[in-house]
């Protein structure tokens, strides 16, 4: 600490440490003074300036308010919870329009037109769920083999679909997820050599096929919203069948996380019941929709029998002849 003289302030001492030659003492005291109080940030500023730096802040202030993000909703307490859904698979109090509102309406699921993998290759199975960002692998515990794939969506509801059923004591598996038009052509070209002898007419033998297996381009597998669970045979599920508790959970329960049974027993047309095929409806309904609007018996083809589409009536009776429950 410096010693100030007796009857002498800082400032006068300032002054008296180096005044510049011609320079009054009054004038490098106002000199040093301005210089300290810049350092502080706290020297006066003209009217003028005032008046543009206040100018200033109110602006920058309302374009912030302006362009700031809303702030997203804050997560149910609690932690995550699986939406509730109503029985015919939509979400409680929910319509058909506001699903469109919501996004999950088929135009936002669909890929642009044109190229492969593109609007109408979408809902016929023309592409790679490899290549595209919406569709995730599916693997151990929820899938019985690796190498399969759901959409994103899909593989999120049925995972908590699959702890739920866990706590209870029921063990889903999924055997069949997502399978391309090429995947499915294997399949009906395999049966159509295997039903050649027992059926030799072409529309027949279409029939027999179709009890069961989808034509290419025909699957609601394509789209990745749908699985087999567990077996593929209807008295497994049934009276006495080791899975008999698995699909009196599932008919209980399934809604609550979007699932419904599409091809259920009773209807007037379409595949035979399947116990074990369950659908993701808040994306398989707008795509079903998008489907009946964009698909003909004219699009099938690039396969052993696609000249039998037309007279069978695939679209009509096999794609739209499911569960009123799930369109």
């Amino acid at each position: 600490m410096r010693t100030v003289p007796y009857g002498m302030t800082n400032v006068m001492q300032n002054v008296m440490r180096t005044v510049p030659y011609g320079m009054t003492n009054e004038a490098y005291a106002e000199a040093h003074r301005r210089r300290n109080c810049r350092d502080l940030y706290l020297c006066p500023m003209s009217h003028t300036t005032a008046f543009i730096a206040i100018a200033l802040f109110f602006l920058l202030s309302a374009c912030n308010n302006a362009t700031a993000p809303e702030a997203p909703p804050s997560p149910p307490v609690g932690g995550e919870q699986a939406p509730t859904y109503a029985a015919n698979g939509s979400q409680a109090g929910e319509t058909a329009s506001a699903h469109a509102a919501d996004g999950l309406s088929a135009r936002s699921l669909l890929p642009p037109n044109g190229g492969a993998g593109g609007g109408l290759d979408y809902l016929l199975g023309k592409f790679d769920p490899a290549t595209r960002p919406d569709f995730v692998a599916i693997g151990k515990p929820y899938a019985d083999k690796s190498g399969m794939r759901l959409r994103r969506e899909t593989s999120e509801a049925f995972q908590k679909m699959w702890a739920a059923a866990q706590r209870e004591g029921i063990s889903l598996k999924i055997i069949s997820s997502t399978r391309t038009f090429v995947q499915q052509k294997a399949i009906w070209e395999g049966k159509w050599a295997r039903f050649a002898a027992e059926a030799p007419d072409p529309q027949v033998r279409a029939l027999k096929i179709l009890e069961y297996s989808s034509m290419p381009g025909a699957s609601r597998h394509h789209w990745g919203t749908d699985v087999d669970l567990n077996d593929l045979n209807n008295p497994s599920f049934e009276a006495g069948g080791k899975h008999e508790k698995v699909y009196r959970w599932l008919a209980a329960h399934a809604h609550e996380y979007g699932f419904c049974q599409p091809y259920t027993a009773g209807r007037p047309h379409g595949y035979k019941e399947e116990k074990w095929h369950w659908s993701y409806t808040p994306l398989s309904k707008p795509l079903l929709e998008q489907y009946e609007k964009t698909v003909t018996d004219a699009s099938f083809s690039g396969f052993q029998g696609a000249e039998t589409a037309a007279r069978i009536q695939v679209v009509k009776h096999y794609a739209l002849g499911i569960n009123a429950a799930c369109k």
